[in-house]
């Protein structure tokens, strides 16, 4: 696998890793605004279901699209600036929701979306090496799980602080809505698209200045050296695609990244669904959020001391299946908070599945891991998947939810048979 080093390297990491701490942190709020973006612009910009779900299709779709051009870019702007590229993206893309809400125009909203995902992709190719590298080899695992645990905090956070300034007095005005005249009408719903631009604006300046920050910081320079593993790529595979359990490897990464993101951007919209209002329901989202963190110290803690990585997914794969079926036949309460627990079935999928994807890969390691990132493209298209079932009168969004059970026999599959075939 590829090494990174560090040149002058120093004893204190306070600094570097609060820095990128704090990255992390913007990776996981930034990320889990869609989930009240969804429910939000499918009121103001009058849409259905599945125009609404072009919120995730639009940010995740980035991955897929710019993956390898950020590879590119960070070998001219180097690691250390292209965090700073990155941030200055996600910057330009919050500040296109302010033409997007004052002309109430989904197209800008989508770009904004898609702008700010493209900066995201630069902004974890780079960021990701330097928590190996940051301190010891040995404690390693110890900064990946703070980083995680960061991401996550502020997943729990976004909706909640967003949904407070967007969604709040949301119920009354639906029901007034209804009887207005459409001047009055879109006058109203003109409001109510202006109240997401003080949000981003805000967004905005703070990823401006964060990316000065990592600019000037004392950040080391980390340089990749040449893969030592590339001599222990079998001489009869000479290309990507006689690597079969890597290409499961890929679609077992669409697939989870998908049920990740219904999980957690449907569950408000589901929520109102069921009849609860977005007074309560903006809080739903957070709870699935907050059922990964469980899962995530789970992982910390029984991998791979009690339980292997592969036995680990098989289980949480099953739990997926058990938790979709149970929230599809109940309602109410029960319905949501099984959803809810889904953030628990899929909190360890990611470091587990990346692993069993690209061991023994040697030398094309580098575009296998590429080809993983763009695999993150389930995320824009199994919920958009989840709308347009939901649309439909005979389906509505809890059975549109049966989407994700073949996602979760898939993610057993590959963790039972999947990542041995072809070693």
């Amino acid at each position: 696998m590829a090494e990174f080093t560090i040149n002058n390297r120093r004893h204190d990491y306070l600094i570097p890793i609060t820095i990128i701490g704090a990255l992390f942190f913007i990776f996981g709020f930034v990320t889990w605004l869609n989930a009240t973006l969804i429910p939000y612009l499918r009121i103001a910009c009058e849409l259905t279901s599945f125009e609404s779900y072009l919120v995730a299709f639009a940010f995740y779709i980035s991955y897929f699209v710019m993956a390898l051009p950020s590879s590119a870019v960070l070998k001219k702007t180097g690691f250390k600036n292209g965090m700073s590229v990155g941030l200055i993206t996600m910057a330009m893309g919050a500040l296109i929701f302010i033409p997007a809400a004052l002309t109430r125009t989904y197209g800008l909203f989508l770009t904004g979306l898609f702008i700010q995902g493209t900066g995201l992709t630069i902004l974890q190719t780079a960021s990701n090496p330097y928590v190996t590298i940051l301190g010891p080899i040995e404690s390693a695992a110890k900064r990946i799980s703070i980083m995680g645990v960061a991401n996550k905090f502020a997943g729990i956070l976004s909706p909640i602080i967003l949904g407070t300034v967007v969604l709040t007095g949301i119920d009354d005005l639906v029901v007034e809505l209804e009887q207005m005249e459409p001047i009055a009408k879109a006058a109203e719903l003109d409001l109510l698209a202006q109240k997401v631009i003080m949000p981003y604006l805000i967004m905005a300046g703070v990823l401006f200045l964060l990316a000065a920050l990592v600019r000037f910081s004392s950040l080391p320079d980390i340089e990749q050296e040449e893969d030592e593993s590339d001599s222990k790529t079998p001489a009869r595979r000479n290309s990507i695609w006689q690597f079969p359990y890597l290409l499961l490897g890929v679609i077992t990464i669409f697939v989870y990244v998908g049920v990740e993101v219904i999980a957690v951007d449907t569950l408000i919209s589901y929520g109102n669904f069921l009849g609860f209002e977005f007074s309560e329901a903006k809080f739903f989202a957070s709870f699935t959020l907050g059922a990964m963190i469980v899962g995530y110290f789970f992982g910390i803690i029984a991998i791979p001391k009690f339980i292997t990585q592969a036995k680990a997914l098989a289980y949480f794969a099953i739990l997926g299946v058990i938790f979709t079926v149970v929230a599809i036949f109940s309602s109410g309460y029960t319905s949501i908070l099984m959803i809810a627990a889904l953030g628990f079935a899929n909190s360890i999928m990611w470091p587990a599945i990346w692993p069993l994807a690209i061991d023994g890969l040697g030398k094309f390691i580098k575009l296998g891991s590429a080809m993983l990132i763009m695999g993150i493209a389930g995320g824009a298209l199994l919920p958009l998947a989840y709308g347009a079932l939901a649309d439909i009168a005979s389906v509505g969004a809890r059975q549109a939810y049966w989407i994700m059970v073949p996602c979760y026999l898939f993610i057993l599959f590959f963790a039972t048979r999947g990542h041995k075939m072809g070693k």
